[in-house]
């Protein structure tokens, strides 16, 4: 993303337009990426509901760059922090309901928080959905998905706006689902899905969703601070069917460190915050890993975990070359 211009003297909020909701400025984001590090937003936007979304996209200046942030599960800020305007949907955007075998879902509700309400309702299919971490949101825009499920399997709909405040609606073959990835405008914000269920019962439900935490816990890092699977796995016929965890593996990566980094080793494909490292180590060591990995098998690894804002000025001593 590339910096803004700003006008001599004006702050950005002082170009903003008048919201319902809640504006910071120089709003710290590090506390809300599960990696716990990176810098400031220059202004984070909390709006009030959906019409207050829409009016303040409809009426702020083109030349403002918008971000989304979500929970930041699966997210690096970087140590400059993030120019322009972050926006943070919560409660409003995270109700859930249930319409027969349709889940109705806003795009701020937690991935798990609607499997849980399928499972009452006495939906199935929505199981996998327990394991994957992050909000509803972030599941649309990569097609989300974790044993065996992904999110296409059990898409109705959804909504969503462009960067003017534009409103969407989006049918399954509108979002050309890929692998963690769906073909709708980057700047585009979604607002709530459709997922359809299978009546099932509860009690086996809750079966499935204990076996996938067991999972979990037993194969993840989960307890530490971690931003999730790093890299994508290659396609099978690039990399003859291993997963990007064997790659990292083979390559030698496991338990690689930089500053406070370092490759998971109980799972090589996360990379961990062991406590005192910056958003630049976190993301140098990626990078070696990704070199490490093309040298050894010829196998170029794409990052999942998205990568926002601006490193940290030179002559910050605070960031790390």
């Amino acid at each position: 993303m590339m910096p803004q211009r700003r006008l001599p003297g004006i702050r950005l909020l002082e170009r903003l337009p008048q919201v319902r909701g809640r504006y910071s400025e120089n709003a710290p984001l590090a506390k809300y990426t599960w990696f716990r590090v990176g810098g400031p937003a220059e202004v984070v936007f909390q709006p009030a509901d959906r019409d207050d979304l829409l009016s303040f996209l409809a009426g702020k200046p083109d030349t403002v760059p918008v971000t989304l942030l979500g929970t930041g599960s699966n997210l690096l800020v970087r140590d400059g922090g993030v120019p322009g305007v972050v926006i943070r949907l919560g409660r409003p955007f995270a109700q859930i309901d249930i319409d027969g075998r349709e889940v109705l879902c806003g795009a701020g509700a937690l991935d798990a928080n609607v499997a849980k309400a399928a499972r009452l309702a006495g939906l199935g299919g929505l199981e996998f959905l327990f394991g994957v971490p992050g909000t509803i949101g972030g599941a649309l825009r990569m097609n989300a998905g974790a044993y065996g499920a992904e999110l296409r399997d059990v898409f109705l709909g959804a909504e969503a706006c462009d960067r003017s405040g534009v409103l969407k609606t989006l049918a399954p073959q509108d979002m050309g689902f890929g692998y963690r990835h769906a073909q709708v405008p980057t700047d585009w914000i979604f607002l709530g899905a459709r997922l359809l269920g299978r009546p099932d019962s509860p009690d086996r439900i809750a079966e499935r969703m204990a076996a996938i935490q067991g999972e979990r816990d037993d194969s993840q890092p989960i307890r530490t601070r971690t931003g999730g699977s790093t890299f994508k796995n290659p396609p099978p016929e690039t990399a003859d069917g291993r997963k990007a965890w064997q790659l990292i593996d083979e390559a030698g990566c496991r338990g690689l460190r930089r500053g406070g980094a370092m490759v998971s080793e109980k799972h090589c494909n996360f990379l961990i915050n062991t406590g005192g490292a910056s958003a630049a180590d976190i993301e140098a060591l990626g990078e070696e890993v990704r070199r490490r990995v093309r040298e050894t098998s010829g196998v170029v690894l794409e990052w999942e975990i998205r990568r926002i804002g601006l490193p940290a000025p030179a002559n910050d001593v605070g960031g790390r070359p």
